[in-house]
């Protein structure tokens, strides 16, 4: 009698385990495909991305900044957290090292322009940019904002201002709506 309950103790033990594994593998696969789906969607908008910036390049030959979206505006929600613009250089002459910084103009609300640049939280500005001669930056630069709650909503004009070897290149405006939730 002990060794058939054994057995029958192995056998259920078995299975458990055959089938718990079974899951674990249809899971594991699950997850590859998941994230094989992301990044081939993520490749898939910096492809439509990168044709955009080449686009707008090609349509005029002296421009020298694209801003993502190409209206220059952008809207942000009080609480936001990592929503931005981004931001293309092209080198219509030699090899170069550029850099740029942003600053606030005016804003139609209450704060400050401090407070207004303060809203920036990543790539606010950059040094030694190297891009060579007759080409756009191989990768672009999202500037991303953090909005805290407390903000009251209102528009702020932010100035781009790229520089080359220390002159003045070329600069842009961008428009940032700060709505409440």
């Amino acid at each position: 009698m002990k060794k058939k309950a054994a057995m029958e103790m192995s056998v259920g033990t078995i299975v458990t385990i055959v089938l718990l594994m079974t899951i674990l593998i249809l899971g594991l696969v699950l997850i590859r495909t998941i994230f094989k789906t992301a990044t081939t969607s993520i490749d898939g908008i910096d492809d439509a991305m990168r044709s955009q910036v080449q686009k707008l390049f090609a349509e005029d030959d002296n421009r020298k900044i694209v801003v993502q979206p190409e209206n220059r505006q952008i809207t942000l929600k009080k609480g936001d957290d990592g929503n931005g613009f981004g931001l293309f250089i092209r080198n219509v002459d030699e090899t170069a090292q550029f850099s740029y910084g942003i600053s606030s103009q005016e804003a139609s609300c209450d704060i400050s322009l401090t407070e207004a640049e303060d809203l920036i939280s990543l790539n606010k500005q950059r040094n030694a940019i190297t891009i060579p001669g007759g080409n756009i930056m191989e990768n672009g630069i999202l500037v991303m904002f953090k909005i805290p709650e407390t903000i009251p909503p209102c528009q702020i004009v932010y100035t781009i201002e790229v520089e080359r070897e220390g002159k003045a290149y070329t600069s842009a405006d961008v428009i940032a709506t700060i709505e409440g939730k």
